[in-house]
């Protein structure tokens, strides 16, 4: 999947929107740091509880009824196209930290955060990032790209074979739009390409799918076409499978992490000294020392990308927010990066170019899923590219805590105190 000029001109879309460059240059950011961050005390006794649900119920206007408990799942009907062999809910506890300040193209504002998970110490490291990044101001986050590929193969005799496939193929790509819009409300078709191994070619169809994450959207459309392609190439494939392994579903590709799956996000702030002395307890010369070093631990371990914890945040929102949690293997592929600027500041950045993620279908609608989306603000059509940049926001943040926790010595100590028993 390679950036095509088509993919050019979009990112370039997204970076000159200028509706959006005039909110973001406009955005008040002395205003977002007096909101009052969201209580950390009793962090998880009856009083904390309460106390939190009381501040979200309030100030932000959410009842939260089935996060909270004052509400029971009993519909099971929901449950369809959700899980088989159904026995009962597992609870997983839920946290919250924030606020979150985005300045992004699609998402704007102070953002409450929701979590589930069991690691200590997890909640209250991404809530500090969070505070150092409100302080300096807010976060700015780009999605530059979007597309969800399905790439089947087709098997032949010899290499002949392909040649007149190939040919035949190129010229359906008008007729294969018009399958997947017959196939599906939300998906476009927008790429084809092909890769030739040997007797079999692999082609890769990349669809545009809305606020859906898409993989069961691509999955159909592409069965679809395949089977138009079965029932009137020229030279019949003596076999073909509709996913070859080659489309990075579920797992860390270096194609995927070139280009795009999902939503291609890119987040970035500004540290001054003053806040990375106070808040983070430690200097950016240590931080940028510290990012550096880990860079090259990345590189000599084969990791793809060079990041912290990305997976540790996004798992925990995934699940919160009904995602499908498997794509976490994808989407924490990505790069942390950090310079010292010259009036000594620390500028800090985070690329995750695939985030398959949706705001609806999937487990967007369960109860408690649906609860976090709308904390916020996320549930629904026309939110799937903001709440991706709500999520390169909180890797930012986890980035930020964690390197500067690693960088002054405190990662063990702080585990210690909020990760045990």
């Amino acid at each position: 999947m390679s950036i095509t000029k088509d993919k050019l001109n979009k990112v370039v879309d997204a970076i000159k929107n200028e509706s959006a460059i005039e909110r973001i240059s406009q955005f008040d950011t002395e205003e977002t740091k007096k909101i009052q961050g969201i209580s950390m005390r009793h962090p998880f006794s009856k009083e904390g509880v309460e106390g939190r649900l009381k501040y979200i119920k309030e100030n932000l206007g959410h009842q939260l009824p089935y996060l909270s408990g004052d509400k029971k799942f009993e519909d099971n009907d929901m449950l369809k196209g959700n899980i088989e062999n159904y026995i009962g809910m597992t609870q997983l506890p839920t946290g919250v930290f924030g606020p979150l300040v985005i300045n992004g193209v699609n998402a704007s504002g102070a953002f409450y955060i929701p979590l589930a998970t069991s690691e200590g110490a997890l909640v209250a490291s991404y809530a500090r990032g969070a505070k150092a990044c409100k302080d300096a101001g807010a976060i700015v986050s780009v999605c530059l790209m979007e597309g969800v590929q399905r790439c089947p193969v087709f098997k032949f005799n010899e290499l002949l074979e392909i040649g007149q496939f190939v040919v035949w193929l190129m010229e359906q790509k008008e007729e294969f739009k018009k399958i997947t819009n017959a196939s599906s409300n939300y998906a476009e078709l927008i790429d084809m390409e092909m890769n030739i191994e040997g007797n079999q070619v692999i082609v890769t169809f990349e669809f545009m799918t809305g606020d859906a994450a898409g993989q069961n959207m691509v999955t159909i459309c592409t069965n679809e076409i395949c089977q138009y392609i079965v029932e009137n190439t020229p030279v019949t494939p003596k076999a073909w499978y509709i996913e070859s392994n080659f489309s990075g579903d579920k797992k860390a590709t270096s194609i995927s992490y070139t280009s795009v799956r999902g939503k291609n996000v890119t987040a970035e702030i500004k540290l001054p000294e003053e806040i990375v002395n106070n808040v983070l307890k430690t200097t950016p010369a240590k931080m940028y020392d510290y990012w550096r070093t880990s860079f090259m631990g990345a590189v000599k371990c084969g990791a793809m990308g060079a990041q912290g914890h990305f997976s540790n945040g996004l798992a925990a929102l995934f699940i919160a927010c009904g995602q499908d949690a498997a794509c976490v293997s994808e989407a924490s592929v990505g790069i942390t990066r950090m310079e010292i600027m010259e009036d000594g500041s620390l500028y800090c950045a985070v690329t995750m170019p695939n985030l398959i993620v949706g705001t609806v279908g999937g487990g967007t609608s369960l109860p408690t899923q649906r609860e976090c989306l709308e904390l916020m603000d996320c549930y629904g059509a026309g939110n799937a590219k903001k709440f991706a940049e709500i999520c390169a926001g909180v890797c930012l943040s986890g980035e930020i805590s964690i390197i500067a926790a690693m960088s002054a010595g405190h990662f063990a100590s702080a585990h210690q105190k909020l990760g045990r028993k």
